[in-house]
């Protein structure tokens, strides 16, 4: 079946003018937050204890912000089924593209090591302004219809979506080809117990970090950087990256990790209703 077919309710939606997807995304939050109170328990705790200093109007402000981004988000990804290459790469700027231009024009392929920040789904966007092949790991989700429509969103513009537990070898293959690259890996999520994992001081508590994207960058000697956004005003972004490492190789164990965690803290600092705090990003505990 065609994704247009399959997928009409959602290309319905998506082809809504954006303002019109603001205010079904204001309508939205105050079903989510009010209403449904999706997760409110879960992001108010992890607020209070990244936060404890601030006081308590400043923490339920960062949490409504957090919810009305959260519902931004929701349309934006959506609008991507239809939006055309010239708006979306006006509404998505990049401050520094000479740092992901030279490498890559150098044969050097990049890591994107990347988080829930900004509108990280638009990171979709990136080959409209690099001509190089663009990868992104994913776990499948179990309910297919979803999974397909995700896939499709973000691949529309060319993204190649990898399984997790074929990445590496997709990767492998893809330099024994000479393919020059950038493979996106979002680190930000809370390893089961059973993972390797490493622990970092982030946001106030001792925190668990998957260590699958150190180990891929040490293997293929990847240039790892941080993409981070920052919302200029309602569905406009500004994109920077930051280099963490272009030795991964020689750098000292566990660096890349504790590196990508305090450069991801920085920008959360900054700005901390634009990070997904309803994750339940804190299961395990040192």
């Amino acid at each position: 079946m065609l994704p247009k077919i399959r997928y009409l309710p959602f290309y319905a939606i998506s082809a809504l003018p954006m303002p019109v997807l603001y205010v079904l995304s204001d309508i939205l939050f105050v079903v989510v937050y009010y209403l449904m109170r999706y997760r409110r328990n879960v992001v108010s705790e992890n607020i209070i204890k990244s936060f404890p200093q601030k006081p308590q109007i400043t923490r339920r402000k960062i949490e409504k912000n957090f919810y009305r981004h959260f519902c931004d988000i929701l349309v934006e990804s959506i609008k991507t089924l239809t939006i055309s290459k010239r708006s979306a790469m006006k509404r998505l700027r990049i401050e520094n593209p000479n740092l992901v231009e030279r490498y890559l024009s150098e044969k050097k392929n990049i890591l994107l090591y990347t988080a829930h920040q900004g509108n990280w789904e638009w990171l979709i966007f990136l080959p409209l302004f690099f001509p190089y092949r663009s990868n992104t790991f994913y776990k499948p989700l179990k309910n297919h219809y979803f999974n397909g429509l995700f896939k499709t969103i973000r691949e529309r513009f060319g993204v190649h979506c990898i399984e997790s537990t074929k990445g590496y070898k997709t990767i492998i293959d893809l330099e024994r080809k000479n393919v020059v690259m950038m493979n996106c890996i979002i680190g930000d999520q809370s390893p089961v117990r059973i993972n390797a994992k490493h622990w970092c001081h982030f946001l106030n508590r001792k925190t668990a970090f998957f260590v699958g994207a150190e180990k891929l960058a040490k293997k293929t000697g990847e240039v790892v950087l941080f993409p981070s956004f920052k919302k200029v005003k309602r569905g406009y972004y500004l994109l920077r990256f930051s280099l963490i490492t272009d030795s991964p190789v020689s750098i000292q164990p566990n660096r890349i990790i504790e590196e990508y965690a305090g450069v991801l803290e920085k920008v959360i600092l900054k700005s901390p209703e634009l990070w997904l705090w309803s994750h339940r990003r804190w299961k395990l505990s040192a």
